[in-house]
């Protein structure tokens, strides 16, 4: 099999970077926290800036977390402008590489299939990536980083562990350099795809390092950690046999299309269904939006964990529907009705998650024998019309009553992106 190069290219605190080249300032020097002020000290900092990382600030931290010092700059996030910039980025990767060979991982990273280009190009692969890193910083302003790999873990693992050590931010890893170096790297956590639950689990183990699970014996990784003790055990010797063909031929048996709300403040039991009403109507349009149907609709209530006590455990429960449905009409009364069931009367909730399991194409749309059929092509006419209206007008042009009610929150999140502000200012 040729030997592979692959590269994994990562903006350095990409929103906060953003925010600070659109300022006129540093993106490198600048204490910048993304954060919308104006709720809750308690809200999450989206992003924060390298040296106010290096001061100890941790990334995704409170608002509350944040020093109060008057030099730190709050910036209200601005998604559609992050969205805008990641799209001009990704066009300077196909100016040079073919959409096959490049995966978007998130927003601010790429994952990239160096290979032939290498040889297109008659480049090394540092070169490649340094030439990469710097037109996206002379266009944008953006710093960047990238890990070399002979596979896309060991790129990973260059990127986030070997990358802030090199002058040029660039590191690189092939198997031999990986045992050498990264076998007694701690903590676990640190490397790709070991999250902080199984770097406990290995501890319990006694497992602390990669060269930990090299040693370890082998059933006892599969009796803890099941099939999963494969991949465990492969990047504990650098392997990664997933190629850029096998993720681009990918296709998931099963889709689901989620939504979560963290509400600003405990709301009621009254208050809180009129934020479900809001919720599955806007959930169901999404569906509608996206020419998809489903026959379940997951709902997660979360209490206020202050007082969460008085009300016990989180509620969870599952809408079905007869055949496959994306009307707001087929899933609102089932919702309301397992709501009003499932949940007391002086509850005040923190959060509310919805998620359509199961998702399938439209055309694979059913009801039942006992659905009134003339009802719903009128609901179905209802719904293609709101959906011409809003792509006109926006989401905003047509609201329910209870829209306009003190804690209704559909009008703000309409205008958001992600769940977060998306509009220019």
């Amino acid at each position: 099999m040729e030997p592979r190069v692959y590269f994994v290219i990562d903006a350095r605190s990409f929103y906060a970077s953003v925010e600070a080249v659109d300022r006129g300032l540093d993106p490198m020097t600048t204490d910048l926290v993304v954060a919308d002020a104006s709720r809750t000290e308690k809200t999450i900092c989206l992003a924060v800036s390298p040296s106010l990382k290096a001061k100890g600030v941790k990334n995704r931290c409170r608002l509350f977390d944040v020093p109060k010092d008057p030099n730190i700059v709050i910036a209200k996030p601005r998604m559609k402008r992050y969205i805008d910039v990641c799209a001009g980025i990704y066009g300077i990767y196909l100016k040079y590489i073919s959409k096959e060979d490049i995966h978007v991982y998130s927003i601010d990273e790429v994952i990239i299939d160096a290979t032939t280009y290498l040889k297109l190009y008659k480049i090394r692969a540092k070169e490649f990536a340094l030439r990469l890193m710097n037109e996206i910083k002379d266009t944008y302003g953006i710093p960047m980083t990238a890990g070399i790999g002979t596979n896309m873990y060991l790129a990973k693992v260059a990127s986030g562990l070997m990358a802030k050590h090199d002058p040029h931010g660039v590191g690189w890893l092939d198997e031999e350099k990986y045992l050498r170096e990264c076998s007694h790297t701690r903590p676990l956590s640190s490397f790709w795809m070991i999250s902080s639950g199984t770097e406990s689990r290995l501890a319990k183990l006694g497992i602390f390092d990669m060269e930990g699970i090299r040693k370890a014996d082998e059933n006892l990784l599969y009796e803890e950690f099941g099939v999963n003790a494969e991949l465990l055990i492969d990047h504990a010797y650098g392997k990664e046999p997933t190629r850029m063909v096998d993720i681009k031929n990918y296709k998931s048996q099963s889709q689901a299309i989620s939504t979560n709300q963290i509400l600003p403040c405990a709301y009621s039991f009254s208050e809180a269904r009129n934020i479900i009403k809001e919720m599955v109507e806007a959930h169901c349009l999404e569906l509608a939006r996206r020419g998809m149907v489903s026959p379940r609709l997951y709902v997660g209530i979360s209490f206020d964990k202050g007082r969460g006590w008085r009300h016990g455990p989180d509620v969870h429960f599952n809408a079905d529907v007869m055949g496959r449905s994306n009307l707001a009409s087929a899933f609102m009364p089932i919702v309301l009705d397992l709501y009003d069931r499932k949940v007391r009367r002086d509850a005040e909730i923190k959060a509310i998650a919805l998620a359509f399991v199961d998702v399938k194409e439209e055309p694979l749309e059913s009801h039942s024998l006992f659905d009134d059929t003339d009802e719903l092509e009128k609901q179905k006419a209802l719904r293609d019309s709101l959906l011409e209206i809003e792509k006109k007008f926006g989401k905003n042009a047509v609201l329910h009553g209870t829209d306009y009610t003190a804690k209704a929150t559909q009008r703000e999140r309409n205008v958001m992106i992600g769940g977060h502000n998306g509009g220019e200012e």
